[in-house]
């Protein structure tokens, strides 16, 4: 008993603790997985990890927020990241970051409004390029783009039906740094998931395998437009078979 409450003293707060983390990861992947796979729940400010001895098999992701930390915590405890159980709860010690930029927070409200209107916009700037054959993985993975006085336009070539609905995903738009472990650990998420093929002629593209179609249609539509970095967001679409 007494352990489960010395557990339970350190308050909930941005940032958390993980460890039991697989230690043959190189630290700058280990750092990126971590990003990709934990900023799903909120803005992260920072990921931290060591190469010394001591700090090995652990990290640390420091949130916006506290309700993404929990969020984080409540819902990726034990997922299994690079096989081994990630083991999470909130770090003891206020971590400098936030001492730093305890002076510039944004109440949520505000933030997440702000947020939506960009993000609104930033979407219907990515399906413009994409519909106006401008994003060069787009029309390399489906042969040569069409010229643009296709029937109705560029609209046809919008990425809304490329091919029916099946139960391979085709992803675009990944930044060139992506692994195939970065992808697993996002997919897997979702009831079904078979692997993941990556086209090593072709960076910034792969191909996400689920069981039946229902599977892969939720999953697309969960991270549709997540972004593994700032610049990238995912363009999901059904493969063509």
């Amino acid at each position: 008993m007494s352990e489960v409450s010395a557990g339970s003293e350190t308050p909930p707060n941005v940032t958390i603790y993980i460890n039991n983390l697989n230690e043959k990861i190189k630290l700058d992947e280990l750092k990126k997985s971590l990003h990709a796979v934990f900023s799903q729940f909120g803005k992260i400010l920072e990921v931290l990890a060591f190469k010394t001895l001591k700090h090995k098999g652990q990290a640390w992701v420091v949130f916006e927020d506290v309700s993404s930390a929990s969020n984080a915590l409540r819902q990726m405890q034990g997922f299994p990241f690079y096989d081994k159980p990630m083991r999470i709860q909130y770090a003891k010690t206020k971590s400098d970051v936030i001492a730093k930029a305890d002076g510039t927070f944004v109440p949520r409200e505000k933030r997440k409004r702000h947020d939506e209107k960009g993000k609104k916009r930033k979407d219907q700037h990515d399906a413009n390029q994409v519909g106006m054959g401008i994003n060069p993985a787009y029309g390399g993975a489906y042969g040569a783009t069409p010229p643009i006085s296709y029937p109705g336009g560029a609209k046809s070539m919008a990425p809304e039906a490329p091919a029916p609905p099946n139960n391979i995903l085709f992803v675009q738009n990944l930044p060139t740094e992506t692994t195939p472990m970065m992808l697993q650990m996002l997919f897997l998420q979702y009831p079904g998931f078979k692997e993941v093929r990556m086209v090593e002629t072709k960076p910034g593209i792969a191909f996400v395998e689920y069981g039946d179609e229902m599977q892969s249609t939720v999953a697309m539509q969960a991270l549709q437009g997540f972004k593994i970095t700032p610049q990238n967001p995912m363009l999901i679409t059904y493969a063509k078979k």
